[in-house]
């Protein structure tokens, strides 16, 4: 058998502050140390960050300080803080030999507690991410606990037993004591601490791994020396008490250090291609000649080094700098903004950290022609966590393989992330004070996303823009960006604005959305906030991204006789269709509004179509119990089975909603339906395609909510009466209504929750999946595609959900009844010109397009001159014809 043992390195400077030192005191072994076995020293670089070979659950939770790795967390609630190691794992046959020094924060803290190592996490059967977040209360697969108590006591927990925690949202509370029992059948030796109380030990776990049953000793001598404090022994031991991750563990008695870490044996198996930093993960669009690129780093300390470079791959081989910028101490993001590679096919690029001897490689793929298919694959709302804890896949839906593997069967060329990235409590419960603890909270919790889609995210550009729960709300009515301070009969968050500090908010715009073209009005909002909303041309697409919370006016400051509580009308005499719409009640705001206006009418670049990104839809689809007063029943709502129509419901009036306020949401869909763009949207947890209507119904754009990728309140969409000329055959919540606020809308296509038969249904019967949205120039068409979660696109059976795939014209986009048409214009000197069609007697421009061919005769909606613009925007071949008539009667375009 190898013994290991650990050497004492010498501090490494900087970022090298965990030293793995792959040199080990082996025993009477002919063979020497094994590759796969490690030693790791810490160095005196005072950090959260453990190191690229280790996760911290939380980041928080742990420092390094002084050559130690200290765990700074031992309150009663938060219980069993781990470090698993990453880039090792222990399989189901041979040995194994682990070892720790460590002792306690506090030595003469005679509280309850344990520190030691957690190993037999998860399993070959679980990805070794989701096992990496493995802490505070026990579940299946959770591994056994390898444990000093503070007697001195050394002793085996099993780590896997149902933690009896019923929350749907954050694990939580104390760990009960009966839930993690120890093994059975233990040998016991030793005195423990005795009169002298705690003190550091050498802690040695040694084992032999074996199908048929295993056997372990744990041992806990004096520091620095061979006297034994205490032993226990265990015999045939079942092999998933050992099969998974290593870690550290912490568990109250005041909080333990632990210094080396030394392990061997034949039933371990290296995995250096699980190292995780210093480069998490990295964002990036390209538009207009310009890549913005940003750089996920981990929670460095302020002696590691600041530098940032990004180096591209040399066409004659190896990497050619081209910049380098310093990372932000707060968001812990390098960010550059730099000329697009000139190539027709794939860049490599590297994001180096001064000191990384290894970095973070992905490529940067060529802008695709405006000529050919643009796909974008739409994805929003990443929970975690619904419930019933386990630690596999059956309760953990991180890291989200099955739809990170769909996703790129698309091959898309371009991903979007609408919002909800992380979800503030959960997992963890949230912590929103002090400022530095929240934001390195929000840090860990936005990892997991990267961890997720780092692998997508790395090669293809990426918008992505933050939502309510990503700045720690439940909802959010930004206000122009107020602090939200609670006041007599409001909530701090009902009062509107931001309850987090500005900092913080600034903070998670920066790791979200600093990748982004650059804001084209960047003045920030009250407090100093960031401000993000930019248009992106891509592919021969235009992109406006859009704040839709940032700017919005809270419904219940703005209609109190509504007596609005978490955005719905409680006073039972209100009628939201009728009486809430407000003067001064804002959605996107004047910026925001003048922002749009510019865009639907500029055509440059070769522009050919316009697409909105946004948070949610402008309207307001769901559907509530006709007892309910709010959306808080959805969570505990069942799923109906196929073909069932629950009853009775009522529409839903949530101002969390765009429904509301109506006057705002319209002008929002006019400045849409005058561009012909296409919004897409998520955050409903409700896969939905509708088309907004504001004079008549189906006379305004279409729109694409996606659903989400896991979600704890799945919305539905169960209308008490049919819709109105619903196709033949369509399900009854199809067609055209009014939603609670009274906007006009028709229903295309909705994936309602449903039980699925699927296991696990907390999953699967939320109707969780993803988005793609195929633009094709040729055919002047958008295809809608809406997926569920555990449909392999692969499969030659494959189907989407019912009512998909939907394609639809880019002119339907403004489905207003045309009159007549203007005279054709012929144009000699340039192909597919730009036309925008003005109604004379108002000044209004009606709708500005990209024409294909050389020819086009403009419909119009009134008997009226009209002036037609025809040309390419920014150049001197743009004319402008004056005093055009319709020629009546109408006709078809």
């Amino acid at each position: 058998m190898t013994a290991v043992g650990w050497i004492e390195a010498r501090a490494c400077p900087g970022l090298a502050c965990v030293c793995a030192v792959f040199v080990l005191a082996v025993g009477l072994v002919a063979d020497g140390t094994r590759a796969d076995d490690f030693t790791t020293s810490w160095s005196d670089v005072d950090r959260h960050w453990p190191g690229a070979e280790w996760f911290a659950n939380r980041w928080h939770d742990w420092r390094l300080r002084d050559g130690r790795l200290e765990c700074i967390e031992s309150r009663e609630n938060r219980p069993v803080r781990t470090v698993h190691r990453l880039t090792h794992a222990v399989t189901t046959r041979g040995t194994l030999e682990l070892r720790v020094r460590l002792g306690r924060l506090t030595p003469d803290d005679m509280g309850p507690g344990w520190g030691g190592v957690l190993v037999g996490v998860g399993g070959e059967h679980v990805d070794y991410r989701l096992s990496a977040l493995t802490h505070h209360q026990p579940g299946e697969d959770g591994g056994l606990l390898a444990v000093i108590d503070e007697r001195g006591h050394v002793t085996l927990r099993d780590f896997s037993r149902d933690s009896g925690s019923r929350a749907q949202w954050s694990v939580r509370g104390p760990v009960d004591p009966a839930r993690v029992p120890e093994l059975a059948d233990l040998t016991r030796t030793g005195p423990g601490y005795g009169a002298g109380g705690p003190r550091p030990v050498d802690l040695h776990l040694s084992a032999d791994v074996d199908p048929g049953g295993c056997r372990i000793t744990l041992t806990a001598t004096e520091a620095d020396g061979d006297t034994l404090i205490s032993r226990v022994e265990a015999a045939d031991i079942e092999p998933r008490f050992l099969d998974g991750n290593v870690a550290l563990v912490s568990h109250g008695g005041g909080g333990h250090w632990f210094g080396p870490v030394a392990c061997a044996g034949s039933a371990l198996r290296g995995h250096p291609e699980r190292r995780f930093g210093p480069v998490l993960f990295t964002l990036y669009t390209t538009s207009a000649g310009t890549l913005s690129l940003t750089a996920q780093l981990a929670p460095l300390g302020r002696d590691d080094p600041s530098e940032v470079h990004l180096d591209f791959g040399a066409a004659s081989g190896g990497w050619r700098r081209i910049a380098t910028t310093r990372r932000h101490e707060l968001s812990h993001t390098a960010t550059f903004r730099v000329d697009s590679p000139r190539s027709d096919g794939p860049t490599p690029f590297r994001v180096m950290l001064e000191g990384d001897a290894t970095g973070y490689q992905g490529v940067l793929q060529a802008e695709p022609p405006g000529d050919r298919p643009l796909t974008v694959a739409a994805l929003t709302c990443q929970k975690v966590y619904t419930g019933g804890l386990r630690w596999n896949h059956d309760a953990i839906w991180f890291p989200h393989a099955e739809i990170v593997t769909a996703v790129a069967h698309h091959d898309p060329d371009l991903l979007y992330f609408s919002g909800d990235q992380i979800y503030e409590g959960d997992l963890t419960p949230a912590v929103r004070r002090p400022e530095s603890d929240a934001i390195l909270d929000y840090l860990y919790k936005w990892t997991r996303w990267g961890w997720s889609f780092g692998s997508l995210t790395r090669r293809l550009p990426t918008v992505c823009i933050p939502d309510d729960h990503d700045v720690y709300h439940g909802n959010l009515w930004g206000a122009g960006g107020r602090a939200a301070r609670a006041e007599p009969g409001l909530t701090a968050q009902d009062s509107g604005g931001y309850v987090m500090p500005p900092a913080f908010v600034n903070v998670v715009h920066r790791t979200q959305t600093s990748h982004l073209p650059a804001p084209v009005d960047p003045a920030p909002i009250a407090q100093g906030i960031s401000v993000y909303f930019t248009q992106m041309t891509y592919g021969g697409v235009s992109f406006a991204i859009l704040g839709d919370r940032m700017f919005k006016s809270s419904a219940s400051v703005m209609v109190p006789a509504g007596q609005v509580v978490n955005g719905w009308f409680q006073n039972a005499d209100f009628d939201p269709a009728t009486d809430a719409d407000v003067v001064g009640a804002e959605l996107l705001g004047p910026r925001q509004e003048r922002f749009l206006d510019h865009w639907a009418s500029d055509w440059s670049g070769g522009v050919w179509m316009k697409v909105a990104l946004s948070q949610t839809l402008f309207t307001n689809l769901a559907t509530i119990p006709a007892a309910a007063k709010s959306g808080s029943v959805l969570g505990s709502l069942p799923a109906p089975q196929p073909d069932v129509y629950p009853r009775p419901m009522k529409l839903a009036a949530d101002t969390d909603s765009n429904g509301w306020p109506r006057s705002a949401r319209d002008r929002a869909v006019r400045a849409l339906r005058r561009a012909l763009a296409f919004h897409i949207s998520g955050d409903q947890h409700l896969g939905a395609v509708v088309q907004y209507g504001l004079d008549d119904h189906r006379d305004g754009p279409f729109a694409f909510s996606t659903p989400a990728i896991a979600n704890t309140w799945p919305r539905r969409w169960f209308p008490p009466a049919p819709g109105d000329r619903r196709a033949p055959g369509a399900p009854e919540y199809t067609g055209d209504f009014r939603d609670g606020f009274g906007n006009r809308m028709t229903v295309v296509a909705v994936a309602n929750p449903v039980k699925t038969g699927r296991h696990p249904t907390r999953l699967y019967d939320r109707v969780p999946g993803y988005g793609i949205v195929r633009l094709d120039p040729a055919t002047r068409t958008v295809t809608l595609e809406c997926w569920p979660r555990w449909v392999d696109p692969a499969d030659r059976d494959a189907r989407q959900f019912a009512g998909w795939p939907i394609t639809i014209p880019q002119t339907a986009a403004d489905g207003r009844v045309a009159v007549g048409l203007l005279p054709r214009i012929h144009v000699t000197d340039m192909e597919d010109p730009v036309v925008q069609v003005v109604h004379e007697p108002t000044g209004e421009i009606l709708y500005t397009l990209r024409v294909a061919g050389r020819s086009f005769a403009a419909w119009v909606y009134e008997d009226a001159p009209h002036t037609v613009r025809i040309g390419e925007p920014g150049t001197a071949r743009l004319r402008s014809i004056s005093g055009l008539r319709p020629r009546l009667p109408s006709r078809d375009r």
